[in-house]
């Protein structure tokens, strides 16, 4: 949504209205959630089988199964920080854990996986295209269908890497500009992708299987046993020269496992996503790890397994090490004309699988710096929005600045970008599982799921799974700092660079703001409006308005969004601004209707929607009166209800009476809504604002049935309704009130008021309070300062 000009005539007497969107306020589907992660995760089938197998030799699609296995124990131990924590991931995991320095290099390490992510999928999407044109030039060579110029010196050849460089790079700058503009991660887009890839792994795996099935000559790939585990010297790395690999078994064992990890990459996309998954959230977010760990598996780790099962030995690594599954296509049993077809198949979906994982690096490693930022780690600086599109813009140029760099000092060389891939991988899993097993013992605030198994000795629960997993993660990731000299050097480079960025930062930071709450705020993309219209602020009719002001008390907020279905019914969460100039026809400029207050109570209300859940629209209104601007702003937006918390200063009647009284002030015409005012303890009162039909006691009824009886009985009479006895009783009082019996009538009424003698069917005071227009609760929020 673009701003538009925050222009106005001097001298209008309109009051403007300010509309704070927050660009992460969006909530997804299940499916929509594991089409964004498959579409980072699923990448990595695409490479993490050649590159795993260049490393450790044949036996290395037994190390991917096990990877791909392993990896549903460490997406419990995700499940369960984001349980925790809406807005989680390895920066709050860690800090909540273990303190402000570990988590500034924990996702140092996580940034540099996301960095990475880009440019190895990109590069990766380039060796199928470039591969592909290469294969397709050789086929149209050998049938003499190119033109003499390009055949003179045979079959012409692209130079796979340069080509598949260019072709990342510009795929890069193309999903910063989209990024740029605001879309940041289309679900829908993924979710399509999705649907056609998995159109390709069926088919794929099913003529596998049948190949299989046909070719006699067709072995399971050899077991990763010491003897028949083979480590290039650039899979030694440090250790190249060293003959512990062959002295210690497990070492070796330790060592493929740690250049097969590759493969579940992109678990931290699940805590990123975490955010915008819709409610019920972690009941969404089960299944949504569920459908993500069933398919990586069978992708991933089925199609690592049938391609050195399929593709002889001679060709597998030097021809197709980079394009695996293309080269997979290439030894089906079948007609040439249709396997080349499945290739080309194979090629466009890895094109938009891959290419869609440089989008969600992209995202994710926006949403990464924008969650260290919140938290005062990096300055505002990087995230002003972008005036035009509202994005945090800085930041993205920092990360694609980053990735072109890799880009082109990598020279397409997807085993190098691979091997550098897996030092951020391994250590942000390994933060992750390290500070969850602290805040086993640490925190005992509210969890919704825990890693199983657990059990409990002597009253102390001991987190055996997750301990085990911990465990794992960590002597992987020390085995990966001695064997992985190419992700060792440049990982921690890397690392240090941007935990020095943070450290200047949070300096930078601790000067200017006086307080921590100063810096942990949202940021809005702020839109002036020249008035409240349903249009503007995106509600539809039917509407909920919820009365915000003190940021500590938005229980009444979180009490709708639970009850309330936002697909059905929007939520409209609005704070009255009060100030003396708001009709006096002065032009209030942005800051003096969206100050730093109403910033940290949008943030406050922003986080008890994503922890619900559901979608929330935000509004600042400017106003010399609260209940008036509540009434005004119900109006416009057709409000079926309006929604409050309890006041510290008023009773619910008294809230009730004064939004009445404001009701009862504004101007024709005006709508009926209810009003709901929320106590602290959950118990809510409702109340009708505008005519409405009073309630009656039982004593009351029973006296216009007493009449209804006695006037039937009369000649002339039987046709007469019980509302015709009511109708007659008003227009006889209001004829006496306006008569001589008037202050007789005043008489009894104050009778009535002070709890005097009643007589046979009058309303007992409450019940009169409720027949006032003023019935319905105010906001508590909202009540006079």
């Amino acid at each position: 949504m673009s701003s538009t000009p925050i222009g106005n005539s001097p001298n209008s007497d309109r009051v403007r209205i300010v509309v704070a969107t927050s660009v992460m306020l969006t909530f997804i589907s299940y499916w929509r959630a594991a089409a964004v992660i498959l579409n980072d995760l699923g990448s990595s089938a695409f490479y993490a089988g050649g590159i795993a197998e260049q490393a450790i030799g044949k036996s290395a699609p037994w190390l991917i199964i096990a990877v791909m296995l392993f990896s549903f124990a460490v997406r419990a131990v995700y499940v369960e920080s984001c349980s925790m924590f809406v807005r989680g991931g390895v920066y709050r995991i860690v800090k909540e854990a273990l303190g402000g320095t570990l988590a500034k290099i924990a996702v140092s390490a996580l940034m540099f996986d996301y960095v990475l992510t880009g440019p190895i999928s990109g590069v990766a999407a380039g060796q199928y295209v470039v591969g592909l044109l290469n294969e397709l030039l050789k086929f149209a060579f050998s049938h003499s269908l190119l033109p003499n110029f390009l055949a003179a010196h045979g079959a012409p050849q692209l130079n796979v890497n340069f080509f598949s460089m260019l072709l990342c790079a510009a795929m890069t700058i193309y999903y910063w500009w989209e990024n740029i503009k605001g879309i940041e991660e289309s679900t829908d887009k993924a979710l399509k992708i999705m649907y056609i890839t998995t159109v390709m792994v069926v088919m794929v795996l099913g003529w596998s299987v049948i190949t299989v099935i046909v070719r006699p000559d067709v072995h399971l790939p050899p077991l990763p046993k010491p003897s028949n585990l083979h480590f290039t010297p650039e899979s030694l790395g440090f250790l190249k020269n060293s003959n512990i690999p062959s002295l210690f078994a497990f070492f070796g064992i330790m060592m493929a496992f740690g250049h097969s990890v590759l493969a579940m990459s992109g678990e931290e996309t699940l805590a990123q996503v975490y955010r915008e998954i819709a409610s019920p959230k972690l009941r969404n977010l089960k299944k949504a790890a569920l459908i993500v760990a069933i398919y990586s598996f069978t992708f991933t780790g089925l199609v690592s397994l049938l391609a050195v099962m399929l593709i002889p030995d001679a060709v597998r690594v030097p021809q197709y090490k980079d394009n695996l599954i293309a080269g997979l296509a290439m030894y089906l049993v079948g007609p040439m004309a249709l396997r080349i077809l499945l290739r080309v198949f194979v090629v466009i979906v890895g094109f938009l699988i891959l290419s869609g994982a440089i989008n969600t690096a992209i995202v994710g490693s926006n949403g990464v710096l924008n969650r260290v930022s919140e938290d005062g780690v990096l300055t505002e600086w990087f995230r002003k929005p972008q005036k035009r599109y509202g994005t945090s813009y800085r930041i993205l140029n920092l990360v694609v600045g980053m990735q072109l760099a890799i880009i082109f000092a990598s020279r397409g060389n997807v085993y190098t970008l691979g091997e550098a891939y897996a030092f951020g991988v391994m250590w942000s899993f390994v933060f992750n599982s390290l500070a969850m097993l602290v805040l086993r013992f640490k925190y005992k605030g509210e969890r919704g799921w825990k890693v199983p198994p657990n059990i409990t000795i002597f009253g102390k629960e001991i987190p055996i799974g997750l301990a085990s997993v911990c465990m794992v993660l960590l002597a992987t990731a020390t085995t990966n700092l001695f064997t992985k000299s190419v992700a060792t050097v440049s990982g921690i480079i890397f690392t240090g660079v941007f935990f020095g960025l943070f450290a200047v930062s949070e300096q930078v930071n601790k000067r200017k703001f006086a307080s921590a709450e100063a810096q942990m705020k949202e940021q809005f993309q702020l839109l002036h409006r020249e008035d409240v219209q349903r249009e503007s602020v995106g509600a539809r009719a039917g509407n909920v308005l919820v009365a915000v002001r003190d940021y500590n008390t938005l229980f009444h907020l979180k009490w709708i969004l639970e009850r309330t279905d936002t697909r059905e019914q929007d939520v409209v969460v609005m704070s009255a601004r009060v100030t003396r100039f708001a009709s006096a026809g002065v032009d209030l400029s942005m800051e003096q209707i969206f100050s730093d207050y109403e910033q940290t109570l949008f943030t406050r209300a922003v986080t008890v929607a994503e922890k619900v859940g559901k979608h929330i629209s935000l509004l600042v209104v400017p106003a010399r009166d609260v209940w008036s601007a509540i009434v005004q702003t119900a109006n416009a937006l057709e409000t079926s209800s309006v929604v409050a918390g309890l006041s510290s200063r008023m009773t619910s009647q008294e809230q009730a009476f004064q939004l009445g009284r404001a009701w009862e002030a504004a101007p024709e015409p005006k709508r009926q809504f209810l009003l709901q005012i929320v106590k602290p303890d959950g118990m809510v009162d409702t109340f009708a604002i505008g005519p409405h039909t009073p309630r009656m006691k039982p004593e009351d009824v029973s006296l216009v049935h007493r009449l209804w009886l006695a006037t039937t009985k009369e000649r002339g009479l039987d046709s007469v309704h019980h509302h015709d006895i009511v109708t007659l009783a008003l227009t006889r009082y209001a004829r006496d009130y306006a008569g001589h019996d008037r202050e007789e009538i005043l008489r009894e009424l104050r009778k009535l008021e002070r709890g005097g003698p009643r007589g046979q069917g009058d309303a007992s005071p409450a019940d009169r309070d409720k027949e006032h227009p003023p019935e319905p609760p105010s906001p508590p929020v909202l009540g006079p300062s």
